[in-house]
């Protein structure tokens, strides 16, 4: 109740200038607002959560109270009423950033100048990707009145920032492989967890996924069936990655499909960055030139163009490229990239809401979101040849 006293204890000196209050005196509380406003407290929250849905009169009203009056919403007093911190936790993995070859560096006037037209330095990871769930559960987060705490680790580091990270939200989401299934279990006696990438269920964590082993069969039979292409490189993600295997098993599926064999395909294993992708593909046209090569991701397939396009042949006309995602950068690539798309801003939104539903239901079995996903033909494999 101490949260509720402080809102309800309001000071008597208040400068008369547009209503701010003077050093000493309490702020102004949610109730200030409201009558300042001449509308309701719950009509006031829903400007602060949701500006959208409220009518365009009744939020300038609002936010002009909110302004004269100097208020700032308290997540204090919001955490003390419901028995929450009010912040969820996503918890993502580090990025390492790893050189190919050194670069020609030079100083001028204290200035370092880098040759960087060989991309001396690319992230191993598809940040990318990151960066789209990160927006969309900041989003969720933003329109359910929740602050969202994102922390990034690997190695030696791991455990005690999952450890710190659990002592400060309500909920964490993780993604797949990221953090081991028993440390999970261990936070998950505290707080719910919601795992991204995979369906845990079976482990007793809520989950969001999406249907990756449609998608790739998908595009992998537009390749084959489609443009009747039977040359085909594959180039893959880590073995451990729970996205990747079921990527892989789709391909699989449509060679199946297709009466061919899966050691007809040439397989390599990068680590879904371009940089590995593009060392891949170089080491795959040494060998032969395949008619198509279809990458487990879009940073891959983005290596893959780099170093198809660096060969001097032509994409789609010499090799077909493609890749899974739908990350901006195959929008802007040069050809476009044809990609499988994954929702991933709502992979973001979706971990958020599982876990303020797992907040309002402790009970019951663990559940699984699985989200659809669309294959987008463009220059790079066309819906013909």
């Amino acid at each position: 109740m101490v949260g509720v006293a402080g809102q309800a204890a309001r000071g008597s000196d208040r400068d008369g200038r547009h209503g701010v209050t003077t050093q000493g005196t309490a702020p102004p509380t949610v109730y200030d607002v409201a009558s300042a406003a001449g509308v309701s407290i719950a009509t006031v929250s829903r400007v602060l959560r949701t500006p959208d849905a409220v009518r365009e009169g009744t939020r300038d009203r609002v936010q002009a109270a909110i302004r004269s009056l100097g208020y700032v919403p308290s997540g204090n007093a919001r955490a003390l009423a419901g028995r929450r911190t009010g912040v969820v936790g996503l918890l993502l993995p580090g990025f390492d950033v790893v050189p190919d070859e050194r670069p020609d560096v030079v100083t001028d006037g204290g200035v370092r100048i880098v040759d960087d037209r060989r991309h001396v330095t690319q992230p191993t990871s598809s940040n990318l990707y990151f960066d789209e769930v990160l927006r969309g559960a900041e989003t969720e987060a933003w329109q359910r009145g929740l602050a969202l705490m994102v922390a990034a680790g690997r190695g030696p580091s791991r455990d005690v920032i999952v450890n710190d990270v659990a002592g400060r939200v309500d909920g964490l989401a993780v993604l797949a492989q990221t953090v081991p299934d028993e440390l999970l279990e261990h936070v998950a006696r505290r707080i719910p967890v919601v795992v991204l990438a995979d369906d845990r269920r079976s482990r007793g964590f809520d989950s969001i996924s999406v249907d990756n082993a449609a998608g790739m069969r998908t595009l992998a039979a537009h390749v084959i069936g489609r443009l009747g292409i039977r040359s085909i490189a594959y180039v893959a993600g880590p073995v451990d990655s729970p996205d990747d295997q079921e990527r892989t098993a789709g391909f699989r599926r449509a060679l199946e499909d297709h009466g061919l064999a899966s050691a007809a395909v040439r397989t390599v294993h990068g680590d879904f960055g371009r940089v590995r992708a593009r060392e891949l593909a170089r080491t795959l046209l040494d060998e032969r030139v395949p008619r198509a090569i279809v990458c487990s991701n879009d940073q891959s397939a983005l290596g893959v163009l780099d170093a198809v396009l660096a060969r001097g042949l032509r994409v789609p006309d010499d090799v077909v490229v493609t890749g899974f995602d739908g990350i901006d950068a195959g929008r802007y690539s040069v050809p476009r990239l044809t990609t499988v798309h994954q929702p991933m801003g709502d992979l973001g939104r979706a971990a958020v809401r599982a876990i303020v539903d797992r907040l309002d239901r402790r009970e019951g079995p663990p559940r699984a979101v699985r989200l659809p996903v669309e294959v987008l033909l463009r220059e790079s494999c066309p819906p013909s040849l």
